[in-house]
């Protein structure tokens, strides 16, 4: 399966969109690179681009953003996710620096809006669950398992008024494996109340994680089986 073409989409919120503001349609990667050897994904290429396909009343064009040489987007594939509650979409991606590891970055036709904190030195990685109001609060939060091979640590950040602000972390919970070409569990809302699905440290139990306050509370949801049992328990059956 090609990692360019995966689709990994996150939680699209509704809202209302301003008659002026551009709106993405579609994102991909593109210019591939094996500038960065981490391979934690599976293979030893990268993206140093990010194609957007972008509407503007009757107008489309096509927005290529081109990363510096020291970054890539060390990524499956862009999400699609309204942020900031215009209803338009942005692009949330994960994007590495050579240096300093990886970011959650989240894009619009303009460029950068924001991105979290690297994670401090080459070769760390982080592996996004999703995105949506997890407390009900009326801001979106993104979450994702930083060093999830290694920290193997939840942490929830808050996108509002321009920025993004880590509001909440747990240790022990983890959604991927070096090699894998896919990331493992997601966001499932099964009675209005978004949980983050992901593994325990030990790749033995299935763990639901849901936000409330400024508190991460896990439970149990029975034994994990492989990458598809988590699959199953984003689908609330």
């Amino acid at each position: 399966m090609l990692r360019a073409g995966l689709l990994a989409a996150l939680t699209c919120l509704s809202g209302t969109m301003a008659a002026a503001d551009p709106l993405i349609l579609s994102a991909r990667f593109d210019g591939p690179t094996t500038r960065y050897a981490h391979g934690v994904l599976g293979d030893a290429v990268e993206y140093g681009q990010l194609v957007l396909e972008v509407a503007e009343g009757d107008a489309r064009q096509r927005v290529t953003i081109t990363l510096p040489q020291d970054h890539v987007f060390e990524d499956l594939a862009p999400r699609l996710v309204d942020v900031t509650g215009n209803g338009a979409p942005e692009v949330v991606v994960i994007e590495s620096d050579a240096a300093r590891g990886a970011a959650l970055a989240i894009y619009n036709a303009d460029g950068k809006l924001a991105e979290t904190p690297h994670i401090g030195t080459t070769n760390r990685w982080l592996a996004p669950i999703g995105a949506a109001d997890l407390d009900g609060d009326g801001y979106v939060e993104l979450a994702y398992i930083d060093r999830p091979h290694l920290a193997k640590t939840l942490r929830v950040w808050r996108y509002a008024d321009g920025n993004l602000t880590q509001i909440a972390s747990a240790k022990g919970l983890t959604n991927h494996k070096i090699g894998w070409d896919f990331i493992a569990g997601g966001l499932r809302a099964c009675d209005d109340m978004p949980e983050l699905i992901t593994a325990d440290a030990r790749w033995s139990r299935i763990v639901a994680t849901r936000l409330e306050g400024d508190q991460l509370m896990s439970r149990d949801l029975g034994a994990y089986t492989g990458p598809e049992s988590l699959d199953r328990a984003t689908q609330c059956e």
